[in-house]
């Protein structure tokens, strides 16, 4: 079985039809327009295909999204890396294309409101920070932003898929590294020290976290769509579709928590309310309806961040062990494919479909042979031949695959997900000779890898401080890259974990156990794209010899061989090849005995000291 499908998105149906019969019970409930968001109830990255509103209403399949539908004209919005595919996905005549980050939604419906307008949203699919910046665009016009007991797109979506009811299951303590029991203890000390009485969990990692479950609503991140209450006195309640939970997985939670079904929430958060409660909700996550429900009954909304994020990035002794164990099997795999690519790109008839299916192939047979199956793989694979490669978060379809051919760069980004950790790791591959442009690229790229993979750095320092050691080599030359240089990952959780980053925005301080990506890269439109990417882990702070002060360092999870063939030895420094010399060995000694036959040859080869 694939954990990627590579169907082309196509126009999907009578999309004006669609259009119209939402503004028909539009005015039935009296609104001149209704917001409409990629999102489901619980603010996840992925969603059901339950909550693919956007998808059905517009056409348009990508992962961040919005659409505003008014009386007499509506707009999508998407971000820089759609503004191809919205084009081929949505009518014209039916929306207008607006950039969601040039032209925010809000400020677009701003500039349209009159002071008789109504406008509609689903309190359960935006945050109680994004209502805030639409109710202060209404009120500037003199409009009305209301919310919607029932979204007016299920009304009217009559084949609608039925929400996911996919088996929970317990994660190990011995896995976990600390018991669910022990979490909630912790976290209750946390709610006591910020002065609330309870808090609400929307985020469904922070939830999987908490009591030690694993679930499969949505596409590759393990995780069940729930809610939950922790307070400061008593147990949890943890809302969630009871039809998930098998006796056995019941009963272990009715230990830890009260189980509800979801319905019960807002009674419960109204209860709460009246009891003159304080409770704690993160405004980047938590519904606005959740926050209502509160407020309404006399509750106090507590507005901070979401108390299990930090505890939750901040990886256990076991964690981290069960993290190297994923990383030296997902290892084996991927310098099989690196193999695999090297004898047979040059021949021809190789292309990103069909590299992406032999990568997941190999990492589904080593996963069997360690007797830890392959579980999911953490995101689509970014399979990216020439020019496709510098389309940063590309996705391969059926209609634009193309084939890996010689004097090209290849760039697969890709991850797996394993019981006992998760892994990231982008690889960028010369096919046959690589021009000098392309090494000097790649080798500048792959300074800041090290120079991020070597940083020392004193407790209190933020991803935005060292974003600019990974972008030093490329500034010096007039170069570039757009998006973040990492971001958190989570331990057979998802691979997008909060709250610290590294890249110009981050603002959160890193810590020993957090778990991030070290990524930098290069993107020439129109011809390639570099990108190197390992996982790194927060060292504890140690002391430097003749310093005053002990320094955070990193350790690099990842492990499979960098493209020698792209290197410019001339452009690095001696300490750069000694780093790159040293990871290759460590590289070599951890794989070696996975290997066999083709890959083994090939891993010795590839792992050779730079000046051999």
């Amino acid at each position: 079985m694939m954990f990627q499908t590579f169907e082309a998105p196509t126009r999907s149906g009578p999309i004006g039809e669609r259009v119209t019969a939402l503004r028909a019970e539009l005015s039935r409930l009296g609104l001149t327009g209704f917001i409409v968001p990629h999102a489901d109830e619980y603010q996840g990255e992925y969603i059901p295909a339950s909550a693919e509103r956007l998808a059905w209403l517009t056409g348009f399949t990508g992962s961040a999204g919005a659409a505003i539908v008014l009386s007499g004209e509506a707009a999508i919005f998407v971000d820089g890396r759609y503004t191809l595919q919205v084009r081929d996905q949505v009518d014209s005549q039916d929306f207008s294309y607006e950039h969601l980050i040039e032209t925010p939604p809000h400020e677009w419906l701003k500039s349209r409101l009159g002071g008789k307008d109504r406008i509609g949203y689903d309190p359960r699919l935006m945050t109680i920070a994004e209502v805030r910046r639409f109710e202060a665009a209404a009120q500037s016009a003199g409009a009305t932003l209301i919310p919607v007991e029932e979204n007016p797109i299920d009304r009217v979506w009559h084949d609608r898929p039925a929400p996911p009811q996919a088996a929970v299951v317990m994660q190990p303590d011995a896995l976990a590294g600390e018991s669910a029991t022990a979490k909630i203890e912790r976290l209750r000390v946390l709610l006591a020290d910020k002065g609330v009485d309870a808090a609400i969990l929307a985020q469904t990692d922070s939830i999987a976290w908490t009591f030690n479950i694993r679930g499969g609503d949505v596409p590759h991140n393990p995780v069940a769509l729930s809610y939950a209450i922790l307070r400061r006195d008593g147990p949890p309640s943890l809302y969630i579709d009871g039809r998930k939970l098998s006796n056995a997985v019941r009963d272990a939670l009715a230990d830890l928590a009260d189980i509800k079904e979801e319905a019960a929430l807002a009674g419960d958060l109204a209860k709460l309310g009246a009891a003159g409660a304080r409770v704690l909700a993160d405004p980047q996550s938590t519904p606005d309806a959740l926050a209502h429900a509160l407020t309404s009954a006399g509750g106090a909304l507590v507005e901070g961040s979401d108390p299990v994020s930090l505890p939750k990035a901040r990886k256990n002794a076991a964690e981290l062990e069960g993290m190297r164990r994923a990383h030296r099997r997902d290892g084996a795999a991927v310098t099989r494919f690196l193999a695999w690519i090297d004898a047979e790109a040059a021949k021809g008839g190789l292309t990103e479909i069909s590299a992406a299916k032999r990568l997941e192939a190999f990492r589904a047979e080593v996963g069997a042979a360690d007797g830890e199956p392959l579980m999911e793989i953490s995101f689509d694979t970014i399979s990216g031949a020439g020019s496709n490669g510098a389309i940063v978060h590309y996705r391969v379809t059926e209609a634009t695959d193309r084939a890996i051919e010689p004097g090209q760069l290849y760039l697969v980004d890709s991850g797996a997900q394993f019981q006992d950790g998760t892994t990231d790791i982008t690889r960028t591959i010369a096919v046959g000779r690589p021009t000098d442009e392309m090494r000097d690229r790649f080798t500048r790229v792959l300074k800041g890898h090290i120079a991020l993979s070597t940083a020392r750095f004193p407790k209190g320092t933020t991803g935005a401080q060292l974003d600019t050691l990974a972008r030093l080599a490329l500034w010096q030359a007039g170069l570039d890259y757009d998006h973040g240089t990492g971001h958190g990952v989570g331990v057979f959780l998802q691979v997008h974990e909060g709250p610290a980053r590294i890249s110009k925005t981050g603002n959160v301080a890193l810590e020993p156990g957090m778990i991030l990506s070290n990524e930098p890269g290069y993107y020439k439109t129109g011809a390639y794209g570099i990108r190197i990417e390992n996982l790194i882990v927060v060292e504890p702070p140690t002391e430097i010899a003749g310093g005053d002060r002990p320094m955070l360092s990193f350790e690099t999870l990842t492990l499979a061989p960098i493209d020698r063939n792209l290197i410019d030895p001339a452009l690095m420094t001696a300490p750069e090849r000694a780093w790159l010399d040293a990871y290759h060995a460590r590289v070599h000694d951890a794989l070696a005995p996975q290997l066999e036959g083709n890959a083994l040859v090939f891993l010795k080869l590839a792992t050779q000291p730079l000046s051999v």
